[in-house]
This record gives C-alpha cells, sequence and structure tokens, in this order.
C-alpha cells in the first residue's frame, strides 16, 4: 500500500493528471522489476495485459493535499479474489508481482524501487515515518 500525503499546489492541480501520475510511476517500478504493466482504456489502475496489479482510490481535498493512494499486489494470496468482485470489474482477473515473476518477491524487495519511482515521477524526496526509517510493508 502506497498512501501518498502531497500538497499537490500550484503545479499539479489536476485530479485525473494526478491519478496519471500514480499510475507511470508504478509501471516504471513494475519495469525495474521485471514486469511490463500498461493501463487499459476507461479502467483506472496498473495491468499486466488483462490483469490488474495495482488498484489506485485517491482523494484530494479542497486544499489540494492528497490522500489514500495505491495497492500493489506483491505477493497476495490471490484467492481472495475469487470470491469478489475486485473494483467492480467481473471481466478481469488479479495478478501479484510474485505470480508475474513466477517466483516470490516480498514487500521489502519492492518499497525502494517504488520509493525511487515515486521520487522520480513526483520529484520530491520521500519520507518515511517510524523511529528506524526501515521500509516495511505499511510504509512505501
Amino acid at each position: 500500500m502506497g498512501y501518498p500525503i502531497l500538497d499537490l499546489k500550484p503545479d499539479r492541480q489536476d485530479l485525473l493528471g494526478y491519478l496519471r501520475d500514480l499510475e507511470t510511476m508504478l509501471i516504471a517500478a513494475l519495469g525495474e522489476l521485471g514486469v511490463r504493466g500498461g493501463t487499459v482504456p476507461g479502467l483506472t489502475g496498473v495491468w499486466v495485459e488483462d490483469r490488474k496489479i495495482a488498484a489506485i482510490g485517491v482523494r484530494v481535498s479542497s486544499g489540494w493535499i492528497t490522500s489514500h493512494g495505491f495497492a500493489l499486489n506483491v505477493d497476495s494470496d490471490l484467492s481472495y479474489y475469487e470470491t469478489i468482485v475486485p473494483c467492480g470489474i467481473a471481466d478481469h482477473s488479479v495478478t501479484s508481482l510474485s505470480r508475474e515473476l513466477g517466483r516470490p518477491i516480498g514487500v521489502a524487495g519492492v518499497v525502494p524501487v517504488v520509493r525511487e519511482s515515486f521520487a522520480s515521477a513526483f520529484e520530491r524526496e520521500i519520507g518515511v515515518g517510524g523511529p528506524t526509517n526501515e521500509p516495511t510493508s505499511e510504509a512505501v
């Protein structure tokens, strides 16, 4: 999960642009990890062919401060998706980074790549809370 809190003023006051920037950032991170991601016309999120690998849900306050963010399936138990219709999209499946790579990969190996991709895409330094400042499954 990535939960960016950004001030989009003054140069990024474009909700759709922000959403697309998140998609682009995730696609770049996936590429660094060896998976070719992309978008599907008319649908939000990041996809590997017709399989959704990352969901995006953002909120932007009236002061242009972001909250919420994205969920990248790293090593998820995909069987849980068999009992729901994720994101209301019934005709597409869900995948994970581990499934696409054909091997397990942990969150700890993904966080630095996503952080770097985010920092580059949004031209920001990334701060991570917590006493050790080490990436965890809760901090991207």
